[in-house]
């Protein structure tokens, strides 16, 4: 990628970041948003270390010094920072199915890391990839904004984890180290390993169908922008720091039923839409049945549904990204129907 492929908006914020930053430490960098961030780092010549579990050679042939690790080793973590003056906390284990101490160990432990190791090497800025799960109780969330709070109670490790690392983080900004978390919603486009892959693998075995009788507004993003957002939210973190103590929804502010945003995947693969619907009170039972007989049986893989999908499929999820068009100057740069033809193009090549 070079940086005049990019789009001139994002030209000029990675042109700006060059100017203050020589060497970028991001974790997660094999990622699908962790990769498109290193990308983006080093069309703007700026150094990259990279950190991630596994090896990834397409990253080590772009130019990324990629450092191997567990992002819960403390001394690993700090001796692969060393001389890096900027940080994006990208890594995380996601999903809805684990122990507790699965996803506590990276998220809640590897944040940790992170922070100590940013203040012992005096990094002082860092940049972390949040999630809105941090406010989901299962219930409707219609234009929220930041001033939501934390869910009281999750309905899985991953929600929970993710809140107390977020919290820890900005807990942790000073003048000395400036943090910001970031909550992109539903990341998705061309080599997702994630949503896209999962909707076409379901509906090619006839097993995708929506939730709940009535269609609920959700928010996504294109992985382009999730990662033109943290490249402005580094930019102002060295700048401004307006963003410094703060955490931000991003989406492509373009709500949208599930089952538009389903039948817009399948189609970038001529697939029909989806039309099969399981009621949602059904969907949560199933949820807590199976996760019962999962945890009795202490099964690793995950259930077909849980109580966290059933309600996340049945309620909205869109938010008021006000404060990220203020403070960090972000708009979305690809619409959800670009996306969706570079999409299409890259599954048919």
């Amino acid at each position: 990628m070079k940086l005049t492929d990019l789009h001139p908006l994002e030209q000029t914020a990675l042109t700006q970041l060059a100017l203050s930053v020589n060497k970028v430490f991001v974790t997660g960098a094999g990622g699908f948003l962790g990769f498109a961030i290193c990308q983006r780092l080093l069309s703007a010549g700026i150094e990259v270390v990279g950190f991630a579990r596994g090896y990834y050679p397409k990253l080590v042939e772009l130019g990324v010094d990629m450092r191997q690790g567990d992002i819960s080793d403390y001394d690993c973590v700090k001796q692969a920072m060393q001389g890096c003056d900027l940080v994006f906390h990208v890594a995380s284990k996601a999903g809805v199915w684990g122990s507790k101490q699965s996803y506590y160990s990276p998220n809640v432990d590897g944040a940790a890391n992170i922070v100590n190791a940013c203040k012992a090497l005096n990094i002082q800025n860092l940049i972390y990839t949040s999630t809105p799960s941090v406010t989901f109780a299962g219930h409707d969330e219609n234009g929220i904004n930041e001033s939501a709070p934390y869910a009281a109670e999750y309905l899985n490790y991953y929600g929970e984890s993710k809140a107390i690392a977020e919290q820890n983080v900005l807990a942790a900004n000073t003048p000395q180290l400036r943090t910001t978390a970031l909550r992109p919603h539903l990341i998705w486009g061309p080599n997702d390993p994630h949503l896209v892959p999962r909707v076409i693998e379901r509906a090619k075995a006839g097993r995708l169908k929506l939730v709940g009788s009535e269609d609920k507004l959700v928010d996504t993003i294109y992985v382009d922008n999730a990662a033109y957002a943290h490249i402005l939210a580094a930019v102002d973190l060295v700048a401004n720091a307006k963003c410094a103590g703060k955490a931000y929804f991003l989406s492509n502010d373009q709500p949208i039923t599930m089952a538009a945003m389903l039948n817009k995947i399948l189609a970038c693969v001529d697939l029909p839409p989806v039309t099969k619907r399981v009621p949602a009170g059904v969907a949560y039972a199933a949820g807590v049945v199976l996760e019962t007989v999962y945890g009795l049986l202490n099964k690793q893989q995950e259930p077909i549904m849980t109580r966290f999908v059933a309600r996340q499929l049945s309620t909205s999820h869109y938010f008021d990204i006000s404060a990220a068009k203020q403070d960090l100057g972000y708009q979305p740069l690809v619409s959800i129907d670009q996306g969706m033809l570079k999409l299409k193009q890259s599954l048919s090549s």
